[in-house]
């Protein structure tokens, strides 16, 4: 590892870089690389071998490396001579760390403040400070070492035949959240794994709905993707112990709204946990006041938040930044939605303030100039977001030609979600809440944003619903696959939600393996931008997939199957519940209530040709 300034390389926590240098060498030479192996998702191995200058000269000598990460990491060097004579080695660990945030990684800034190293106490102390803001990495061995500013040397001495060890911490000693941490986490790559939240790896796995199939390319897959599920878990400090899903490695291990709300409800049919953490910590950190500076608004759910310097100095808003439009409808959505797959009542009701608060935000502050939708505008026109819908880069809302559309915009799947968050209010007030006049208000309310969306977003020379309304509320008319979101959320006509699964299937959008967020020929930007390549790169951090969500798009409307034969691929069935006129749960397979399952009950499979 030798990270420059830009480079995501590194060992992180907290969003501030601890590590940005470590690089073994053997007699000035770094070793090859045979191999890597995975020994946990928190553990791993190289295999090395010295250099010899000749792919024809087999080394006398094999270098194995296994490091277990937590509060920093814990590497065991080994070195083996297979020669019949002796050997003797200069072998060392060069170290250093930039101690970037994650900020300035990704905008290429400079730091501020003073970098500082020293040994003490049989360790190499690599430090950042600023102001208050104070940050050490340690590094120590338990190996006969010779310690200096920029790392650890080692004579060593090999024996015919022999082998030499060493055990070295790299500790992220001092982090600003709780007392100067003296180990890492983990004393060998074997350890049994101890997750900071409540279910280990093998309690998430066995928790999970069992997949029965005779395919085992399938079970794999299944498998690998509740692991790398489970790998996003962190536990947030608003509940300790608890599991909240991060977006994605390696630019979003943080608390996310949107990305959070929506991994969590796609994960539903595999994991409770998720989805009640992120209700939870979202609701305990909703909007309370209006603050230009961090887009806060009262009844707004948060968008990020961040832990790093920028924020600490509030050279960034990010403590935490409120600058999303989706994510308060979405919370919505989720809790409904949360409640149908447990029937945890008593979390409905315990969040029932910030549900209303989050409904009168989409009717007061997410609808600006009270026209019936939601909208958006940065107040923070410095280091705020532009775009605060799920296509969040600068230039992601733009007419077919590639002309920006002006501010302040009304995404089409905005309306969607707060057309969904409204009847599925209406649904809480009415069987849990225990209000009726606001069930009533709110079915109406969503009858009628559905009548008006249809008529005012819909483009009908060309087939399909209008990206946005811009501030001058004209038909943004780019296609895209914003129109799949509307599908899900229930608010297309029937007529128009089938025309619209032709586009998100059709040559211009349909990839075979999912819909792209543009058509191919698009004028704005480069096909990998974040939200515009083949498949989104934003749109598949985390578990929210373009192919997950053109799924559950095309289910409303019976065309899922279609969907899936044209992905060349498999579909899972779940049986259903429903509510008997009680509105105790009841068995029904031809149920047309959401999809729910017990936590361990079986998959079916179905295969596609």
């Amino acid at each position: 590892m030798d990270a420059t300034p830009t480079d995501t390389q590194g060992l992180f926590h907290n969003d501030t870089r601890f590590l940005s240098r470590w690089i073994l060498t053997v007699d000035g030479q770094r070793p090859n690389v045979l191999s890597v192996d995975s020994l946990d998702y928190f553990a791993t191995q190289f295999f090395l071998v010295p250099g010899t200058g000749t792919v024809y000269v087999d080394s006398p000598l094999s270098i194995v490396r296994q490091r277990a990460v937590g509060r920093g990491f814990h590497e065991d060097l080994t070195i083996l001579n297979h020669a019949p004579e002796a050997k003797d080695l200069d072998v060392r660990l060069e170290a250093d760390c930039d101690f970037a945030d994650l900020f300035e990684v990704k905008d290429a800034l400079s730091k501020k403040g003073e970098r500082y190293r020293r040994v003490e106490d049989h360790r190499l102390v690599l430090g950042y400070r600023r102001e208050r803001f104070v940050r050490e990495t340690w590094i120590s061995t338990d190996a006969d070492a010779t310690l200096d500013d920029h790392g650890l040397g080692f004579r060593v001495h090999l024996e015919p035949h022999g082998t030499w060890k060493a055990a070295v911490d790299v500790v992220t000693a001092r982090t600003g959240f709780s007392d100067a941490s003296k180990r890492p986490k983990y004393a060998h790559a074997h350890e049994a794994p101890r997750p900071n939240m409540g279910a280990s790896l093998d309690a998430w796995l066995a928790q999970a709905p069992k997949l029965v199939t005779s395919w085992p390319s399938l079970a794999q897959t299944y498998h690998r993707s509740l692991v790398d599920l489970a790998a996003l878990r962190f536990s947030p400090l608003l509940a300790p112990g608890e599991a909240l899903p991060a977006a994605g490695l390696p630019w979003f291990m943080a608390v996310f709204g949107r990305d959070s709300l929506l991994t969590s409800l796609q994960a539903l049919p595999f994991s409770h946990e998720l989805a009640r953490t992120t209700l939870m910590v979202l609701g305990l950190r909703q909007g309370t006041t209006r603050d230009d500076f961090r887009d806060e608004e009262p009844g707004r759910i948060l968008h990020e938040s961040r832990l790093g310097e920028l924020t600490a100095f509030e050279e960034r808003p990010h403590s935490p930044y409120f600058g999303s439009a989706d994510a308060t409808p979405l919370f919505l959505i989720l809790l409904d939605e949360y409640e149908r797959w447990t029937g945890d009542e008593d979390l409905v009701r315990k969040l029932e303030p910030q549900a209303r608060a989050a409904l009168h935000w989409i009717d007061e502050w997410g609808d600006r100039d009270h026209d019936g939708y939601i909208e958006y505008e940065r107040r923070n026109t410095k280091t705020g977001l532009e775009n605060q819908c799920w296509k969040d880069s600068w230039n992601s809302i733009v007419f077919a030609d590639g002309t920006l559309a002006p501010l302040p915009r009304a995404t089409c799947e905005l309306q969607g979600y707060a057309y969904d968050a409204k009847r599925r209010c209406a649904r809480l007030a009415r069987e849990i809440w225990g209000d009726q006049r606001a069930a009533e208000r709110l079915t109406t309310e969503a009858a009628d944003l559905k009548r008006r969306f249809n008529a005012d977003y819909w483009i009908p020379e060309r087939g399909f619903f209008a990206l946005a309304l811009d501030g001058k509320k004209r038909k943004v008319d780019a296609l895209t696959s914003n129109i799949g979101h509307l599908l899900w959320s229930g608010i297309a006509d029937e007529d128009k939600a089938r025309l619209c699964v032709d586009h998100l299937l059709g040559d211009r959008l349909f990839s075979g393996w999912a819909s792209a967020p543009w058509p191919r020929a698009r004028p704005a930007t480069t096909p990998s931008a974040i939200t515009s390549g083949p498949c989104g790169r934003s749109t598949t951090r985390s578990s929210r997939g373009a192919c997950g969500v053109t799924d559950i798009a095309t289910k409303p409307h019976g065309l899922r199957w279609e969907f899936w034969r044209r992905r060349s691929t498999f579909m899972v069935a779940f049986p259903r519940r429903s509510r008997d006129t009680r509105g105790r749960r009841r068995s029904s397979r031809s149920s047309t209530r959401r999809r729910a399952v017990p936590r361990r009950g079986r998959l079916a499979l179905r295969c596609c040709s």
